[in-house]
């Protein structure tokens, strides 16, 4: 046999040199603070979060564990602690507009301070202005006023008593107001002998009832306007005494906040409103006494300040993560009290988002929970296009509903937002939005692996280092380092690279370090790595250990010696969570007198999959171009993977297919102790697949439950020679030659290696060598073609005709 094609047991697995690396443990080590292999994305981060202008929001993508959140947030740090400190913003009452509440911009930290002045006022008048309407002083001169204005309202209906008085007439008071009559000798005469008198008599009572009440009257306009001359004068004496107090207390305010831009207008508004609502104050007083400090004070929270955004005692701009992105997460909310059955709110009951909490820095969101969150999507879109903060209800926005809310000013909006997602996600929003690219014009792309040498496997070693200590694990010797870098390899499925899931390696460290501690190590050495991949691999292996033994019961009929014509082992990979385990399937493909069809069995009932149906095309292209230059291919075949009955996806059968289908054709047997992955082209060429080390591994388990004949192996595609990072214990059967591994690049190489034939090469006639695998294959198809010529081209009838006779 020829074994040109076989591999040598030092090349299936790339070991790290552990006398290589230049330390003895961990401990030795200096913490890693540059990003391993992302250059790329941390100079895109760099120049995303350093460039100022409109749109260039960034999109952070790549696999889960590699570090995105990490190394984003130390970016965003470096970056944030150079910048300067952003506002305070403060939503406060509107006096003229109680439903647009106005808001303040306020240097970082007088927010806050601001507040508790104005709660601190409120509560101070609450005590100090009722108090001084309690004094003697105040008493004694509203008695003044009282005394006087009754004084010069007596003088008024005196005058008048008197006029009445020389015509005879008389002014009486009663509960209802004046009333006059007339009298004689000091008695009022009654009406029975008012009748009695001579008319002349009666007309001059009239006269001067009449002139009396003419007079009455002009008395009572007088104290009508005497009454609202002491109002106005009570009125003064009231905002004289308040006004005292108001300023005393809004003075020492005002000078505070003199250079605060809006508060001193802000604090103008608010003492009118007090001096115009004193009454107000006194009432409570009267009737109430004062909460407790922080609890709402109705309807003098009207004075307050609601601080929606406090960045008092920070240090730099903000770096806010949000971790439920929802529509009031983001741009806050307008929250209600319920009061006598009825739902309230105003300005001190609005609420800040994320966005405002990261005005001036940066916003953290994940790309899913943000469009998976209802509204979410499109209120961040609007406010970054309207770069302003409008805080609408949902209700308002959908027009749900139809009561009177508030319309709180827009706040001016300046940050970065940062989205975390799927590649698959940017390149969908990317064409299905058109929004997206305006506003997201930086991509960082993170790498899942790094190139493999020796600078970056110190790296690598330096990152164990760094994890270690982060996560006060036990230090590494050098050899517990070597082997989880081969096992980064082997997850990178390349022993080439690196594979960069942080979050991968980190778990794996933590399990050695369990087992460290349980063996009472002080040390992490190689078995316990060992050992710590071998027990991840129990545990999720229960799926795996029900296939080999369905195949190992019979259950499943695969072959692992013998040859069998038309019939060839594949491989097939199963991935489930971060466990993938490979596992043999048989392939079988039968010939006959034909039309030159190959049949897909698994597309025809719909469980084949595009990329397999594409694999079986190519091959059916490469049987007529190989073997139908001279006439049409007079052969109807069909392929199908034996008991399967789900969905078959993947072109890494075609070069199995190929060789079972030619098997067939030229009656030569297959090697059932080997089995085959690989993808083919139309010319031939066998391609790299995935999933090569599980495929291998897949079939070593069950040879070697079987019992390792020292002949069995896998032939895989040269091009994945690269990727090989196989098990130790596979290693070692190849290496003592009881198990075996072919490279191949041509399927000219695979059918030698199964059938023990060569495949053959045409001459410049077109011609096969006699006895290989095509002349034979040739030599089949003639004579199909001759068959259908003599019956006249009726495919599988003549070939049944042929055989009656």
């Amino acid at each position: 046999m020829n074994n040109d094609n076989e591999l040598s047991a030092d090349r299936l697995y790339q070991a790290c040199d552990a006398a290589a690396l230049p330390f003895a443990s961990t401990a030795e080590l200096e913490d890693l603070q540059e990003t391993l292999g992302q250059a790329r994305a941390l100079g895109a981060l760099q120049f995303g979060v350093g460039i100022r202008h409109e749109g260039y929001n960034l999109y952070v993508m790549g696999s889960p564990g590699v570090g995105k959140h990490h190394t984003l947030r130390q970016v965003l740090e470096r970056r944030s602690a150079g910048e300067p400190v952003p506002p305070d913003w403060c939503y406060v009452n509107n006096f003229h507009a109680p439903q647009k509440p106005n808001v303040l911009k306020l240097p970082a930290g007088t927010g806050d301070q601001l507040q508790r002045d104005m709660r601190n006022l409120v509560r101070d008048l609450l005590v100090v202005l009722p108090a001084a309407f309690d004094t003697d002083e105040y008493r004694a001169r509203v008695q003044e006023l009282g005394d006087e204005f009754k004084a010069r309202e007596e003088e008024i209906f005196n005058k008048v008593t008197q006029e009445a008085a020389g015509k005879k007439i008389t002014l009486m008071r009663t509960p209802v107001g004046y009333t006059i009559a007339p009298v004689k000798d000091g008695e009022v005469i009654e009406s029975a002998e008012f009748e009695r008198l001579p008319e002349e008599r009666k007309e001059e009572i009239r006269r001067a009832s009449e002139a009396v009440q003419q007079s009455l009257r002009q008395a009572m306009q007088q104290a009508v306007a005497l009454q609202r001359e002491h109002a106005r004068r009570m009125d003064k004496l009231n905002e004289d005494v308040a006004r005292h107090q108001v300023d005393q207390h809004f003075s020492e305010l005002e000078s505070r906040y003199a250079a605060v831009p809006a508060v001193p207008a802000f604090l103008a508004e608010a003492r009118q409103d007090v001096l115009e609502n004193v009454d107000q104050f006194r009432k409570f007083a009267a009737e109430n006494k004062l909460p407790a400090d922080g609890h709402r004070l109705m309807p003098f929270d009207r004075y307050y300040v609601n601080v929606l955004v406090d960045n008092g005692g920070r240090q730099g701009a903000p770096v806010i993560h949000e971790d439920n992105p929802t529509y009031q997460n983001l741009v806050g909310r307008i929250e209600h009290i319920a009061q006598f059955g009825t739902l309230l709110t105003d300005f001190t009951l609005i609420k800040g988002g994320a966005l405002h909490r990261a005005n001036g820095g940066c916003l953290v969101l994940d790309a899913r929970k943000l469009l998976t969150n209802p509204f979410a999507w499109e209120a961040l879109k609007r406010a970054l296009r309207a770069r302003e903060l409008r805080i609408e209800s949902l209700e308002q926005l959908l027009s749900l509903a139809s009561t009177i809310s508030l319309e709180p000013a827009p706040i001016p909006l300046d940050l970065k937002v940062v989205l975390i997602g799927e590649r698959l996600l940017y390149y969908l929003l990317s064409q299905y939005d058109p929004e997206f690219p305006a506003l997201f014009k930086v991509e960082a792309d993170f790498s899942e692996e790094a190139p493999r040498n020796a600078e970056s496997s110190l790296l690598y070693a330096r990152l164990i280092a760094t994890l270690q200590r982060r996560e006060k694990l036990q230090p590494l010797d050098r050899e517990a380092v070597a082997r989880l870098i081969e096992q980064a390899a082997r997850r990178a499925d390349d022993s080439e690279k690196l594979s960069l899931d942080v979050g991968g390696l980190l778990d794996l460290m933590r399990e050695a370090d369990h087992w460290a501690r349980s063996a009472s190590s002080d040390t992490v050495r190689a078995a316990h790595v060992e050992q710590a991949v071998a027990a991840g691999r129990e545990r999720s292996g229960l799926l795996h250990e029900r296939v080999q033994e369905a195949i190992l019961r019979g259950i499943q009929l695969i072959d692992t010696a013998g040859t069998a014509p038309g019939q060839v082992n594949g491989l097939a990979v199963i991935a489930l969570g971060k466990h993938a385990f490979g596992h043999p399937s048989r392939i079988t493909a039968t010939a006959r007198l034909g039309e030159g069809s190959v049949v897909d069995i698994e597309r025809e009932v719909k469980l084949g999959q595009p990329i397999h149906s594409k694999g079986v095309l190519i091959l059916s292209s490469l049987l007529a171009d190989r073997f139908g230059q001279k006439q049409p291919l007079s052969l109807s075949a069909s392929l199908v993977f034996e008991q399967s009955y789900g969905m078959v996806e993947g072109d890494s059968a075609s070069a199995g297919e190929l060789c079972a289908l030619l098997s067939c054709l030229s009656g030569l047997p297959l090697r059932q102790d080997l089995a085959i992955t690989g993808s083919i082209n139309q010319r031939g060429a066998i391609q790299a697949i995935g999933g090569v080390n599980e495929k291998i591994e897949g079939f070593f388990d069950i040879c070697r439950a079987r019992g390792l004949s020292g002949t069995q192996g896998v032939i895989v595609p040269a091009a994945n020679v690269q990727h090989l990072m196989l098990r130790r214990d596979v290693v070692e059967a190849v290496r003592e030659g009881r198990f075996h591994v072919y490279a191949v690049s041509r399927i000219e190489q695979a059918l030698q290696l199964l059938t023990g034939t060569p495949a053959g090469e045409a001459d410049t006639q077109g011609a096969y060598p006699e006895g290989s695998v095509n002349a034979r294959v040739v030599a089949r198809l003639d004579e199909w073609a001759r068959l259908r010529r003599r019956h006249g081209g009726h495919g599988a009838d003549a070939h049944q005709d042929e055989n009656a006779d």
